[in-house]
């Protein structure tokens, strides 16, 4: 194959090369934003991830003339809603035909052996953590946690077999805006008095955290590919988010002093890590702690949610405006100007109305592909 070797990842160094490649491999473009190494190394260890307690994953890279050109991981997951399905993800390669076909015929070959018989995917690892390929919107960074592809990668993955499975929407929202005048409308007339929206309470941050995760988890149970957290995820998660958790950029909506609803805002660390080249040390951790205080003049929304058992109703309407407007005045009150809401199921009509009735634009398209896998 012209050269072309696939290295299983096995050694603490090829796992440096294989979290340095994508921004070698996309050095040229202007939004790439390369994640911290210190993170990735955390994010693709078995001893630092709880992923890896209901998961199996291999990493590989392509290799030509000593000089790496690809990589692809592919993963088992043990909770996920079908068991003849695996996963692949965190791929990145030069616009070579050959690069893309000797990779994923690496990762499929290893998923059949495995006794899968579908393959879906980009998963980074989880549907939980980086998901789908970006395949428009290109001309802008992407927030913290999203992806940014490279433009030849969706054509190359489709020359393979791979069609779509679902495409995930992610809307910017400039958060001057007012509610609409229909939703401020129906919450000044029809609000009832027992539902409220609230901070988070700090002094209860790891409680509170649970509550977040049990509304998630119950919210999302029905949606697509949803596999919920596990406790030792929800531990992982509440550690690595409370430094970015500001409790007025969180919104708890609850009915007769119950908890039925959510939001989390997060400052886009994108933003502010742009120019750290995905090193920390020795200095920029200092930078990135005075950009923390500073603020971030851009947000994400990664987590949002309302209980199942009040959907359909007059609180399951209102709680979503209640909670977004309640995250917004906390965010513009730190000098945030933008605020990604992501991801959002293509065909979740009722979410996409709720954001597009905010004046919230569409603005990126990340694509989840699937390919039955021969025997």
């Amino acid at each position: 194959m012209g050269g072309l070797e696939i290295v299983p990842v096995a050694t603490p160094a090829q796992l440096d090369r294989f979290i340095a490649l994508p921004a070698r491999l996309q050095a040229g473009d202007p939004n790439f934003v390369p994640p911290l190494r210190l993170e990735r190394r955390e994010a693709l260890s078995p001893r630092k991830n709880p992923y890896f307690e209901h998961a199996e994953a291999q990493f590989w890279l392509a290799c030509r003339e000593g000089r790496d050109v690809g990589r692809i991981s592919a993963q088992v997951d043990r909770r996920a809603p079908d068991p003849r399905v695996g996963h692949f993800g965190l791929i990145a390669a030069e616009d070579d035909p050959e690069v893309f076909a000797a990779l994923f015929q690496t990762a499929e070959d290893w998923l059949r052996a495995r006794g899968k018989q579908r393959v879906l995917g980009p998963f980074n690892l989880s549907i939980n953590e980086e998901t789908g390929l970006l395949i428009d919107g290109f001309d802008t960074p992407p927030m913290m946690l999203m992806g940014h592809d490279a433009r030849h990668a969706g054509p190359r993955i489709e020359a393979l077999g791979y069609a779509k499975a679902k495409d995930l929407i992610a809307y910017l929202y400039d958060i001057e805006h007012e509610l609409p005048t229909a939703a401020r409308r129906m919450i000044d007339g029809r609000k009832p008095e027992q539902l409220t929206v609230r901070p988070l309470d700090n002094r209860r941050y790891r409680e509170e955290f649970d509550t977040i995760v049990s509304i998630f988890n119950d919210a999302w149970s029905r949606n697509w590919g949803f596999i919920p957290f596990s406790e030792a995820e929800v531990a992982h998660m509440a550690k690595s988010m409370k430094p970015l958790i500001d409790p007025r950029c969180v919104a708890i909506a609850e009915l007769n002093g119950e908890a039925i609803g959510f939001g989390v805002a997060l400052p886009n660390l994108n933003e502010l890590i742009a120019d750290f080249e995905g090193r920390l040390l020795p200095f920029n951790w200092l930078k990135l702690l005075h950009r923390l205080r500073r603020g971030s003049r851009t947000a994400r929304v990664p987590l949002m949610g309302i209980r199942r058992s009040v959907t359909g109703g007059l609180v399951g309407a209102l709680a979503p405006f209640l909670v977004i407007d309640a995250m917004r005045k906390g965010l513009q009150a730190k000098g945030v100007r933008q605020v990604e809401l992501s991801w959002i199921l293509e065909d979740n009509r009722p979410m996409r109305h709720i954001i597009e009735a905010l004046g919230a634009r569409a603005y990126k398209t990340y694509r989840v592909y699937e390919k039955t896998l021969a025997p």
